[in-house]
């Protein structure tokens, strides 16, 4: 499969807030980097860590753009409330292998009335 065809699946099990079937998109060994958090390692820490978000708040991805360019599949996003950001992702043998995000982490907590850290 190509990288953004990858990142549509993606969108869709977010946007379901799926954790098993977005989890199943990583590699064994990703790495996924909100630049607003610390990078989270592995499948399964990465799998943790959209249980937790899905737990906390309804998150939804409308996709401005998706580009690809080789291993890469970059989405422009936006959510209901006017967030915006953008993701890039590296994928390898069908699998995400790492993952940039960047958005404003002081808005979403605003927005969905979660405490400020």
């Amino acid at each position: 499969m190509k990288p953004k065809e990858i990142l549509c699946q993606w969108v869709d099990a977010f946007n379901q807030a799926d954790v098993e079937c977005i989890s199943e998109l990583y590699d064994e060994n990703a790495i996924n980097h909100q630049v607003a958090n610390e990078p989270v390692v592995g499948k399964q820490a990465i799998k943790q860590m959209f249980e937790q978000d899905f737990s906390n708040a309804k998150m939804v991805c409308i996709v401005e753009n998706i580009f690809e360019d080789g291993q890469w599949a970059i989405l422009e996003w936006r959510d209901p409330l006017g967030l915006r950001g953008c993701g890039f992702f590296q994928i390898v043998n069908d699998k995400i292998l790492f993952q940039r995000g960047y958005w404003d982490k002081l808005s979403f907590l605003k927005q969905h009335d979660l405490p400020i850290e």
